[in-house]
């Protein structure tokens, strides 16, 4: 039969004659999806731009962020989940 030579070159023809078929059409898609992640990356670049411009958030005394402490709680003031009397509600 075929020799692993003779099929490499089969393989070859064949990939050859696909690609003469789809190779434009595929270079064309190619060159979208560059344009779009391009215009993307620049729309992102922007936005992270104007953040870093807006001012600030404003913070009011008193106000915390949910989920956010400053320092961790101490022993004295941490919740055990218990009654003031050591008992389980």
């Amino acid at each position: 039969m075929f020799g692993l030579s003779e099929l490499a070159i089969i393989l070859i023809v064949v990939i050859a004659i696909v690609l003469a078929k789809k190779g434009p059409e595929l270079a064309r898609n190619a060159g979208k999806s560059a344009r779009i992640l391009k215009a993307e990356a620049r729309a992102m670049k922007e936005a992270e731009e104007q953040r870093a411009t807006d001012t600030p958030p404003r913070v009011i005394q008193g106000e915390t962020i949910p989920g956010r402490t400053e320092h961790p709680p101490t022993d004295a003031t941490r919740d055990t989940g218990r009654n003031p009397d050591g008992t389980h509600p």
